[in-house]
């Protein structure tokens, strides 16, 4: 896989910029790179990406081919399956050649959705919203905001044309089609009507990209109202209606504390309550509202969490519905007229049960190894509930589950064009085993006849954060790797929740390294058990996952033949000693603290990947970033290329920046497919694969 390289790579100026903590002194040669508006830094960024494109221009005819194989094996006109609410059936769509969807509704004749094929017209259909049409004359668009009011007459939505996850509110009556003249700048996601749709409440960021304001907004009048500030830099909040429509909900919450605020959305100009004694110190919690009690789900004395319920008149009366199980993590509850759908975790896999008169029923599925959660279900009275499932051979996929008959019904599986076949395809359950002997579990998908010998390329994806689990999962963009021989591995390591709230304990904070040996361990795995070689075992992961990647690159290089770090957290020490940096403060209770604390300093300097930088001999790397992603700044993967390449410069370092994407790239569906292309074909090219059948 060698080549000659007949660019040069860039070389950023190496500029003193002295950093002093705790007594020890360190210089970040490459701080300059911050200033994303710096003529500097906006030409070193194009030189590199001049640099990468001329690298692997070769592979041009396999990224069209990838892209080929993506576009057609999607069914481009498509539809979602309809969800009632009220007296509508609301779903969304896409068009042959267009980027984005479009949402609609037809009015309701009766219990049973539309029967609708892709591409027909629908009688009667309204439409809410086409983001084909919003997205006119811009290199990006995101939607963050979509609520239809309670009585159906009304939609916000919030548009954004940078990626910086900032958008602009508006207002659309359904009944005229008419959008009203009010806009309101900088919101966040989300928002809540009101029960008679009279006001919509919805929150605001600060300058480091923290929602900390919820307002109160009634069309037409031109002053809103500040209904609840946080001033403490480690909470988040923002408001939600219950699905009873029966209260306004405002949630505040760190990485480790909630507290809830609630108030009759009938009343919506009325006083928030605070719910239950308050915030407490390590205490998490959620509730919804169930008739004349709130179902709480909490991990007072419950590491895993509990279910319990308290009265709307005294929210600080707790009676226990499901004890604390050590084996079991209950991980959210959503309350109905008559029954709760709980969310929970076994043994590493996703489960969904239906809670009714004490008694607890798990929904059943016959594959060994897949994905499950609650979806849209709007409708409080409901006894069907909406489920999505996928497994890594199993198309997404739609079902209704009858609650009194306990039956599952599947109303749609995402279509794969081509002649895709389930049974081509094989996924296996196995468990690496980690120094401190720790179980670590991979899920494991490639094509039928592959064989685990030993000669097999290999992509390992891990991200081992947040308590967030990577579930087992289906990808049409994957099929182009199985297809060609690669074997698709998932490192469900320590920091992510699959096996539990200890599971993600055990991997943050000054357990932080188990992420990254349990990656590395993974690996060896993967290549003892015959799956691959390190000459053929490619790591991928991005966010937190892409400090992972950038660590294990510093690790163990050699069990590795490239790295693909996406939008990745490779300046970590860094940004977390900036409070002013988007996010910052709110990370100390994921990461620590290094400014108050000298251990928590050194640890993460200890394995924070700029900071760790040799002149080893790295696996061929790919980071991939975007210029106003707010979560990871563009210049952490920069600064790191940079010390990369000045470190060893015999290594082969590319840096890829998208000039007009936020956090998750390209925003049509055809720009993200060609992302993805790219990125796939430097994948099997660094495998030896790139000329694969």
């Amino acid at each position: 896989m060698s080549e000659e390289r007949s660019v040069q790579p860039p070389q950023a100026d190496r500029r003193d910029h002295p950093r002093t903590h705790h007594g020890d002194t360190v210089d970040d040669p490459y701080a300059w790179l911050k200033d994303g508006e710096d003529p500097d830094v906006l030409a070193y960024l194009k030189a590199e990406n001049a640099y990468t494109e001329s690298r692997t221009g070769r592979l041009d005819s396999l990224r069209k081919a990838i892209f080929g194989e993506i576009k057609d094996r999607t069914q481009e006109t498509d539809l979602s399956v309809p969800v009632r609410k009220g007296p509508w059936w609301y779903y969304s769509r896409t068009e042959e050649g267009k980027q984005y969807a479009i949402h609609c509704r037809v009015a309701a004749s009766g219990d049973t959705p539309p029967q609708v094929e892709p591409g027909a017209p629908v009688e009667d259909e309204v439409v809410l919203l086409d983001e084909n049409e919003l997205a006119k004359g811009h290199d990006f668009f995101s939607l963050g905001v979509f609520g239809v009011s309670p009585d159906g007459n009304l939609l916000a939505f919030g548009v954004n044309y940078s990626g910086d996850e900032r958008f602009t509110l508006r207002f659309k009556d359904l009944r005229t089609g008419a959008v009203h003249g009010d806009e309101i700048e900088g919101v966040f996601y989300g928002g809540a009507w009101s029960a008679d749709g009279s006001v919509f409440f919805y929150s605001k960021v600060d300058d480091a990209w923290r929602p900390h304001q919820v307002w109160r907004h009634v069309l037409g009048q031109a002053e809103d109202v500040l209904v609840y500030q946080e001033d403490d830099e480690r909470f988040w909040t923002g408001i939600d209606l219950s699905r009873s429509e029966r209260y306004l909900m405002i949630g505040s919450s760190s990485k480790i504390t909630s507290e809830v605020r609630f108030l009759d959305a009938n009343d919506p100009t009325g006083e928030f309550t605070l719910f239950g004694n308050g915030r407490e110190q390590g205490v998490e919690f959620q509730i919804d509202h169930q008739g004349d009690r709130f179902l709480m789900l909490h991990n007072r004395n419950a590491e895993n969490f509990a279910l319990g319920w308290v009265p709307v008149d005294d929210t600080a009366d707790y009676h226990e519905i499901l004890p604390h199980d050590p084996a079991v993590r209950l991980e959210s509850v959503e309350s109905f007229e008559r029954h709760a759908v709980v969310s929970l975790r076994r043994e590493g896999l996703s489960q969904v049960a239906i809670l009714e008169d004490g008694d607890l029923t798990e929904v059943e599925f016959e594959e060994p190894l897949y994905a499950v959660g609650s979806g849209y279900n709007p409708d409080y009275a409901s006894r069907t509930l909406r489920l999505g499932y996928a497994s890594m051979v199993t198309p997404s996929s739609v079902y209704d589950f009858d609650i009194d008959a306990r039956e599952l019904h599947l109303r749609k599986r995402t279509p794969v064009l081509g002649g895709f076949d389930p049974a081509d395809y094989r996924q296996y359950r196995e468990w690496a085993t980690a120094a401190d002997g720790t179980r670590v579990p991979i899920s494991i998908v490639a094509k039928a006849g592959v064989e685990a010998d030993g000669t097999a390329p290999c992509l390992l994806y891990g991200y081992g954060s947040y308590e967030h689990s990577i579930d087992p999962y289906f990808s049409i963009a994957r099929l182009s790797l199985l297809d060609r021989g690669v074997v698709f591995a998932i490192a469900h390591v320590r920091g992510g929740g699959e096996m539990g709230r200890q599971w993600y304990e055990q991997g943050k904070l000054l357990h932080k390294r188990n992420t990254f040996t349990d990656f590395a361990d993974c690996a060896n795995h993967v290549v003892e058990a015959g799956w691959s070689a390190p000459d053929r075992l490619v790591a991928r992961g991005g966010s937190a996952g892409g400090l992972l990647m950038g660590a294990v690159a510093n690790l163990a290089p050699e069990r590795f033949a490239g790295v693909l770090a996406d939008v990745p957290f490779v300046d970590a020490l860094n940004t977390i000693l900036d409070p002013t940096m988007p996010l910052t403060v709110i990370e100390w209770e994921e990461w620590g603290n290094p400014l108050e604390s000298a251990e928590v300093y050194q640890y993460m300097k200890s394995y924070s990947p700029y900071e760790n930088v040799t002149d080893a001999r790295y696996p061929s790397i790919l980071a991939v970033t975007s210029l106003n992603d707010t979560r990871v700044g563009f210049h952490e993967p920069a600064k790191w290329v940079a010390a990369l390449r000045h470190s060893s410069p015999e290594s082969d370092v590319m840096l890829k920046t998208e000039m007009e994407a936020g956090h998750g790239g390209r925003s049509g569906r055809y720009d993200a497919w060609e992302e993805e292309a790219f990125n796939l074909a430097w994948v099997l090219d660094r495998m030896g694969a790139a000329d694969a059948d």
